[in-house]
């Protein structure tokens, strides 16, 4: 502005010598170069804006007009608030839900089992992320720049890698406890204790530490001052892949092995104890029971892994009535339809698990990757997106994890009646 308004000064002092009417019409030229003048560097910030806009994410509202600059903080201030409610919601949801998980596990008795000590640990993570990780991205989304200084841009980003990723280690762990458990019951039932499970635990920590801690020693080189991004940078190759194969795609793989592996052995069980158990007089004859089943008129499904807490298909100590007038054919169908269902019903299970994982984080990862490697270059709009879907299977752990189970409904309820 003030470069134009110089330049038609000197075009007016030194003008040259004319017709009288010669002043009038440079006069009348000299708007027409201020117009021309004002329009032109408003075309330049405006270009400016945009390649800030595309370059970083955010919009900068610069003072060089009054108008536009009123509009755009009033279509962003409602969009915000349309955006930053429902992000508020989720993370309430699963602030309660995790601290729900964490409270009925400490206090009752019932749970306290090593499997639900690794659910417990998974609650803590997710607990983390919703009071340590969501709340600043919903303020740094709401205010689209970051302002809260170096330091807490460094802690919020080392503490939302390393609490996502040790949140799906932690699945990684609770599905190879499964595997151990139904695939060798009677040698593992020995080894599952309270000490495993804590060595377990720490070795997730610290795995999640080694993956996230990285960019600690690269990231101070960058200028402190003025800092209004808070992102995580995607210049080293080698450890965008580093960390997203370590924090998801191998940790994936595995989950998938494993839940794999658990239903082909889930399935046997069923069909083998429906084909070639019989009445409770012959129930001993289980090899992988490691309790006695009742010598009544029932037959054991089995119980080598009545501590697990989420799996309706390992809690295999249910038992099933038959009345004593009905014949052995019929026995038969009614045993197979029970496996049947049973496996089903483990299917069910294990497809909501997978596909709450897959859903959540599959994407952002891929992203991630395809950013690291210079294949895409998303907005900022589409990457908070795929962040916080990812911050959802916080949310949907602890549902999917207990609701499964008597003992944690009935823990659960105790809590809503204060008893």
């Amino acid at each position: 502005m003030e470069q134009s308004t110089g330049k038609s000064q000197r075009k007016t002092c030194f003008r040259p010598k004319g017709a009288p009417n010669s002043e009038d019409k440079e006069e009348n030229a000299t708007p027409n170069i201020y117009s021309f003048d004002q329009g032109e560097q408003f075309g330049i910030l405006m270009e400016k804006e945009r390649l800030l806009l595309e370059h970083s994410g955010t919009m900068n509202v610069t003072n060089f007009t009054s108008e536009p600059s009123v509009l755009i903080k009033y279509k962003s201030f409602t969009e915000k608030m349309l955006i930053s409610f429902p992000l508020g919601v989720i993370t309430l949801l699963t602030t309660l839900l995790n601290c729900a998980v964490i409270v009925a596990i400490c206090t009752t008795k019932k749970l306290h089992q090593p499997a639900n000590y690794l659910i417990c640990s998974l609650a803590v993570t997710d607990f983390l992320v919703a009071i340590l990780v969501m709340p600043l991205s919903i303020i740094y989304i709401t205010m689209e720049t970051w302002s809260l200084g170096y330091i807490i841009c460094e802690a919020w980003l080392s503490l939302d890698m390393t609490c996502c990723t040790c949140s799906i280690l932690h699945l990684c762990v609770i599905a190879l406890d499964r595997y151990w458990a139904i695939t060798n019951a009677i040698e593992y039932a020995q080894k599952r204790t309270a000490k495993r499970a804590a060595i377990m635990i720490m070795t997730v920590w610290a795995i999640s530490v080694l993956i996230s801690m990285p960019p600690l020693f690269w990231r101070h080189s960058y200028s402190t001052n003025n800092l209004t991004q808070c992102t995580i940078e995607h210049d080293h190759i080698l450890y965008t892949v580093y960390s997203t194969f370590g924090a998801f795609y191998i940790p994936l793989t595995l989950i998938l092995i494993l839940y794999y592996r658990i239903y082909h052995a889930a399935k046997t069980l069923y069909q083998k104890r429906g084909s070639s158990r019989h009445l409770s007089n012959r129930s001993n004859d289980s090899q992988n029971s490691t309790a006695h089943c009742r010598l009544t008129q029932t037959f054991c499904v089995s119980d080598f892994s009545m501590s697990d807490p989420t799996m309706e298909f390992d809690k295999l100590n249910a038992t099933i009535r038959v009345p004593p007038f009905v014949a052995e054919m019929d026995e038969t169908s009614e045993k197979n339809q029970i496996s049947s269902s049973r496996e089903r019903k483990a299917a069910r299970i294990l497809g909501l698990i997978l596909g709450a994982f897959v859903i959540c984080w599959l994407p952002f990862f891929i992203k991630e990757l395809l950013v690291g490697l210079r294949f895409v270059d998303p907005s900022a709009e589409i990457s908070d997106f795929l962040t916080w879907l990812g911050y959802v299977n916080s949310l949907i752990n602890p549902l999917l994890y207990t609701s499964f189970n008597e003992d944690f409904k009935f823990a659960f309820k105790k809590l809503v009646r204060c008893k």
